[in-house]
């Protein structure tokens, strides 16, 4: 395996990212260790019609089989599964990104309440000194958003809202999606081909 990715879907608005993200991962040949609350089953059923079971073994086998993971390269935990390898410093991913990142989420991994599987992962990607990304989607931004995220970039992680951009001319939802994509699998050293790059032809 190429990178070891923890991915967590919280319930903000944005699932197509996580989903394309993982796909992403998958595809470049990484493992791929994933969690998603409660709130983030009723936003994927919302805006993809996927059905993330609340059994963790349901959800891996249908997204294994919807990502053509190969065998044991994607694992499907609990929220309250703290025997997951990531609620430990002593196995910690190569990086995590929570994406879609609720305001809530955001706000518990500043203040390091770690009383979930996503938060705890967090906060052991912090400590071991590994790239954290939030992918947080809200407007507008009220004070307690941005010194929320201004003390979690002092920290070291790295905020990346999904904004888009249109200078290579989407023609489709999935290219805006893939345009922010991108931006995550760049933080994260993974090697894409989902876009031209700024000063590059496209195909």
């Amino acid at each position: 395996m190429n990178k070891t990715v923890a991915v967590a879907f919280t319930g903000a608005s944005g699932m197509p990212y996580g989903l394309r993200l993982v796909e992403c991962l998958i595809a470049s040949g990484a493992r791929v260790w994933l969690v998603y609350s409660q709130a983030a089953q009723i936003v994927a059923k919302q805006e993809t019609d996927v059905v993330l079971s609340a059994q963790p073994r349901e959800a891996q086998r249908m997204l294994e089989a919807r990502f053509a993971a190969a065998p044991l390269q994607l694992s499907v935990y609990g929220r309250e599964d703290w025997n997951a390898p990531f609620a430990s410093g002593s196995n910690p991913p190569d990086a995590y990104v929570i994406c879609p990142c609720s305001m809530g989420t955001l706000a518990k991994v500043a203040a390091g309440t770690a009383d979930d599987l996503v938060c705890r992962a967090a906060d052991v990607t912090l400590k071991e000194g590994r790239k954290l990304i939030l992918v947080p989607r809200e407007t507008p931004l009220s004070a307690i958003h941005l010194e929320n995220m201004l003390r979690l970039s002092r920290a070291g992680a790295v905020i990346l809202p999904p904004s888009p951009g249109f200078y290579h001319r989407p023609q489709s939802v999935a290219e805006v999606v893939d345009f922010v994509v991108a931006r995550i699998l760049d933080q994260l050293g993974v090697a894409h081909q989902l876009m031209p790059r700024w000063g590059e032809a496209a195909d």
